[in-house]
């Protein structure tokens, strides 16, 4: 007698059998809920426990320090402290403002300069930037500083770097526990690392947001960039799918920033964009950077009307967004415009001066080397890398005309030691230096601005057929506007904001 079942089955319609079809997959799946959130809760448990394992044995190895040192200890997570650029200073006076603040506290630079010793660091400070530290620091080394180069990364370098800080920072934490961790460079996926696991007070400092609403608008507006090659900025497809990997990255970039206990900013243009992404107002205070003003103040201001020849400076590491091509390019407008007036070439130079951080940015120094000679202007340009700060002031006391031509400047150190030493500034109209720096002073103009090649072009015509005097009162305005960034402000504004935070220490 046949199974009256697979009958009833076999004479289901189509309908039929799919709804019981459906009933049997929901009962199954209802049946694996059970031992699925079972193993969820298993697995989250597991890693709960392994976050406090793993804190709770680095913070006994931060106590076991504590108590054999008897100081609480600050670290400055900065990579690159060799580089000789602005954010170097920064660290240096950093440095310098707390160890004459707070005599008892050790201080520690995580650093990835594995081919230098801590005292030829520090010599380096002193040579480059006048700056000698009351007493030493301790260098942690990473060995894998690699791991952040934006070489390593030709696509998604952004996440690419972030995620490799993420591994340095890990290094960093597993080499040495702070009491307080500093990032001075902008890694801020580290700071989840030291707040969470290494159970330390966090604070930073933000020279430049490693995403800002003015990437995505280079990306959504399709203009090519340095860091928009043609063709992305050429394709709508490609260009929709960067905006979508900009807005995801700019969401994990405010949730790790807004980890940070103190956030302080270099500069307005920094102030509005970390806002917009941290979300961290009563955490957040603008510090300008330390420009070494007086050190230039002994270069006289004379008028410079007999002078045979003009040199126009350049400051700044050579890195792409600095755009030494721009100055280059436009420069080559200037000598063929002033081809045939009184001096023609000869009367008329351009200094580019920096520091080279690794071999590409020597590659880097090569090509401009290059385009100098392609553009017939190679005797006419002069490279300066790695200077001493003597001879820095040298070439300051030299010059008329300080140029500057990154968009989007976060602040520009260079450019305000331009200004203190007397020199004609014409930066970037853009962050910065469009926002804090070549502003009026009591009324007087303070400098120069522009935006392209022919615009620079055009100011530094303008800049050279001024009468001398109509220069030196400009240069007079300048200097005097300045001293709000000289050492002794940014000391005591950082002093003032990491009270705060250096009060939870001593308590």
């Amino acid at each position: 007698m046949p199974d009256r079942g697979y009958v009833f089955i076999g004479k289901m319609s189509g309908h039929d059998q799919l709804v019981h079809c459906l009933c049997e997959l929901t009962r199954l799946l209802w049946q694996l809920l059970l031992p699925l959130v079972f193993l969820c809760v298993l697995l989250i448990a597991v890693l709960v426990l392994l976050v406090l394992a793993v804190r709770f044995w680095l913070q006994s190895h931060r106590n076991a320090r504590r108590a054999r040192d008897g100081r609480l200890t600050v670290a400055f997570f900065h990579p690159y402290c060799n580089a000789g650029g602005g954010g170097e200073r920064v660290l240096w006076c950093a440095i310098r403002a707390l160890q004459n603040r707070y005599a008892d506290i050790n201080f520690v630079v995580y650093t990835g300069d594995v081919g230098v010793t801590g005292q030829q660091i520090l010599d380096g400070a002193r040579r480059r930037f006048n700056i000698m530290l009351p007493r030493p620091v301790q260098f942690v080394y990473l060995r894998h500083r690699p791991l952040v180069e934006p070489g390593l990364f030709p696509h998604f370098t952004l996440l690419g770097q972030s995620v490799g800080s993420i591994f340095l920072g890990w290094e960093a934490l597993m080499e040495f526990v702070p009491d307080l961790y500093i990032d001075s460079m902008g890694y801020a996926f580290t700071l989840p690392l030291f707040r969470y696991l290494g159970g330390c007070s966090v604070g930073s400092y933000v020279h430049y947001p490693t995403i800002s609403t003015d990437m995505m608008s280079v990306v959504r507006e399709r203009n090519p960039r340095f860091n928009n090659p043609d063709f992305i900025s050429n394709s709508l497809f490609l260009s929709a799918f960067k905006v979508v990997y900009y807005c995801m990255f700019a969401l994990l970039y405010g949730m790790v920033g807004s980890c940070s206990d103190l956030i302080m900013v270099n500069s307005s243009w920094t102030l509005n964009h970390i806002l917009s992404l941290w979300h961290a107002p009563n955490r957040t205070s603008v510090v300008y950077p330390p420009c070494d003003v007086s050190a230039f103040l002994d270069i006289p201001l004379e008028e410079d009307g007999d002078r045979k020849c003009h040199s126009i400076i350049s400051i700044g590491q050579f890195r792409p967004e600095k755009d030494h091509r721009l100055q280059i390019r436009a420069f080559k407008k200037v000598l063929d415009r002033r081809r045939d007036s009184a001096g023609g070439r000869e009367a008329l130079k351009l200094v580019l001066i920096g520091g080279c951080r690794n071999k590409e940015d020597e590659d880097r120094v090569l090509m401009l080397r290059g385009l100098c000679q392609e553009l017939g202007v190679a005797d006419r340009v002069e490279f300066k890398l790695n200077i001493s700060f003597e001879e820095l002031k040298r070439e300051m006391a030299e010059a008329t005309i300080g140029l500057h031509t990154m968009s989007n400047e976060h602040f520009g150190i260079g450019i305000v030691e331009c200004m203190a030493a007397g020199k004609i500034i014409l930066a970037h109209q853009s962050g910065g230096p469009k926002l804090d720096i070549v502003v009026p002073f009591e009324g007087g103009q303070t400098g120069f601005l522009a935006d392209d090649e022919d615009s620079y072009t055009e100011m530094i015509e303008r800049i050279l057929a001024l009468p001398s005097t109509s220069r030196l009162q400009i240069r007079r305005n300048a200097r005097q506007s300045v001293a709000r960034f000289s050492d002794q402000e940014f000391e005591a504004c950082f002093l003032a904001a990491m009270e705060p935070l250096m009060g939870t220490l001593e308590q």
